[in-house]
């Protein structure tokens, strides 16, 4: 076991966010992490370091434990569907939602529809709870497409302001879930580690309250 923490963020828009948290509660990268294409960090705790990695990934490696924390979306946890963590708290940073959304004047629905998501076992639990059938098309990119050339008759994905689906000619018609970053830990650092662990847990929970 090493001796020291490490905390997983995610890379991309939540990354300064995530930064700026730890920032508050006296963590911060021993050097610029905007400029460097190293994946971990130094930082000016002796006891403390940073990975920096994909979404799906925080909660992959937290879950492993080479991690003890993580920085996540609920979308990313949600989407993972991993037991290997806890998730003491709703550190509310990056709010949006994941939505349904569909054509503002969309045709009759068949009885199984199409579903366009990156978001693939959201979606599956989502629509098998309510009993309809659908066929799931993975997409990573221009989602808000699928309706109006016909790939899809809805979509799953985030929404923030609903601006780019408004744009083109969707809407939101049903919100699966608010969601908001989350702080994950290993279960198993939890334990052994929980000198160590239980501090930053109550540091972040008292810089967001």
């Amino acid at each position: 076991m090493s001796t020291y923490i490490t905390i997983a963020l995610t890379k991309g828009r939540s990354l300064p966010l995530s930064l700026e948290l730890l920032a508050t509660i006296g963590v911060e990268p021993a050097e610029d992490i905007s400029k460097s294409r190293k994946l971990v960090f130094d930082t000016n705790r002796e006891d403390l370091k940073l990975m920096v990695l994909r979404g799906m990934d925080v909660a992959t490696y937290v879950e492993h434990g080479i991690a003890d924390l993580g920085i996540s979306g609920k979308d990313v946890l949600l989407e993972h569907g991993g037991d290997g963590y806890y998730e003491p708290l709703d550190l509310g940073l990056a709010k949006c939602q994941i939505a349904v959304a569909g054509l503002k004047t969309e045709a009759q629905l068949p009885p199984r529809i199409k579903v366009a998501t990156k978001f693939v076992n959201i979606a599956k639990r989502y629509y098998a709870e309510k009993a309809i059938q659908v066929d799931i098309i993975k997409l990573y990119g221009a989602m808000e497409l699928a309706p109006v050339t016909g790939l899809a008759h809805r979509i799953v994905d985030i929404v923030e302001t609903g601006n780019t689906l408004k744009a083109n000619g969707l809407v939101i018609l049903e919100v699966i879930e608010e969601i908001s970053t989350r702080l994950i830990v290993n279960k198993i650092s939890f334990k052994t580690r929980y000198a160590s662990v239980q501090p930053l847990i109550d540091a972040l929970e008292k810089a967001t309250t």
